[in-house]
């Protein structure tokens, strides 16, 4: 009987140990990638030798089961990028990406399948590391009137995550102060006319050049107007230009006034207006071979959507000294 006893302590540490539930005692860390670049990516089991064991790769989003590449020691995918190594002494399942692609990120789970309702599972997050791309939410554009609060955002996916600075056009002073605003939203509480212009969101992480948006905000305001001579002499019988500066947006109409009549292109005056950029433009009349009743104030007056403004221009007798 004592003879027996060795043989029954054995097998029962067998079964006993026949018995264990299977563990994952190793999983690789966090692996951050280039783009081009390898991985490995590493999983330890125990007690697993008559347990299915399976590399899975899962999006993100987490809104599927996954996407089996590997079971035991064979791949299940068709890519020679992905290659599979089982290391018998230390029961570890390494599975390795070569020339790694953007679409590679995501969690590699490590699965030890126990039944059909039960696993075991760790896994490794690989992130890529991506240049920086502007989102589709981020501001494109913008006209506000003046007085307004405004709020510019700016949003980009990369990894690691891109930090995100403004900037104005020809390094211009922002309206919250400095040529430089760092975050993602750029707010000005009560914007002017000198605000508007073209602001840049520039996104960087290192990764690449960086990415940048020219933002085009426009500030609708009512007419600035003028003179830069206010009074002019000339002689009977001569030709004289009258001139008014006027700043707006939109483009305000435009109309010269004396003794409360609006004039117009005739014989007597010629009325043109140019436009030196989008909220400048100059007016200027004409008046043809002056006669003594054209001397007198004459009124520019401009007009949009968000008010009116106007300027006066004294015409006056000037004797002609011959020489």
């Amino acid at each position: 009987m004592k003879c027996l006893c060795p043989v029954i302590v054995l097998a029962l540490c067998t079964f006993v140990s026949s018995q264990r539930t299977p563990t994952i005692s190793y999983i690789s860390q966090e692996q951050i990638k280039d783009i081009g670049g390898t991985v490995e990516l590493e999983c330890s089991v125990q007690y697993a030798q008559d347990y299915p064991v399976l590399w899975m790769r899962i999006d993100r989003s987490r809104q599927s089961d996954g996407l089996p590449i590997s079971t035991g020691s064979s791949l299940i995918i068709r890519d020679s990028r992905f290659s599979l190594r089982y290391d018998t002494a230390s029961s570890t399942y390494t599975l390795q990406i070569k020339d790694i692609q953007e679409t590679d990120a995501g969690y590699y789970q490590c699965q030890v399948l126990i039944s059909l309702n039960n696993r075991i599972s760790a896994e490794v997050d690989l992130q890529v590391r991506r240049p920086p791309i502007i989102s589709d939410n981020s501001t494109r554009s913008l006209v506000v009137s003046e007085g307004q609060g405004v709020k510019l955002e700016c949003y980009a996916g990369g990894y690691p995550p891109p930090r995100i600075s403004w900037r104005r056009e020809n390094n211009a002073i922002l309206p919250t102060g400095g040529s430089i605003y760092r975050g993602n939203i750029l707010k000005i509480s009560r914007i002017h006319k000198e605000d508007r212009g073209t602001y840049y969101c520039v996104a960087e992480n290192g990764v690449g050049k960086g990415a940048r948006r020219n933002i085009a905000v426009e500030v609708e305001f009512a007419p600035v107007i003028s003179a830069p001579r206010p009074r002019l002499g000339q002689a009977l019988q001569y030709d004289m230009d009258l001139e008014c500066h006027v700043e707006a947006y939109p483009p305000p109409a435009i109309v010269w006034i004396k003794d409360d009549v609006q004039l117009s292109n005739n014989q007597h005056y010629s009325i043109s207006h140019f436009a030196t950029a989008d909220e400048f433009t100059d007016t200027t009349i004409r008046i043809i071979t002056i006669e003594k009743r054209q001397y007198g104030q004459y009124v520019c007056k401009a007009a949009n959507k968000l008010g009116t403004a106007e300027a006066r221009v004294e015409l006056f007798g000037k004797a002609f000294l011959s020489a």
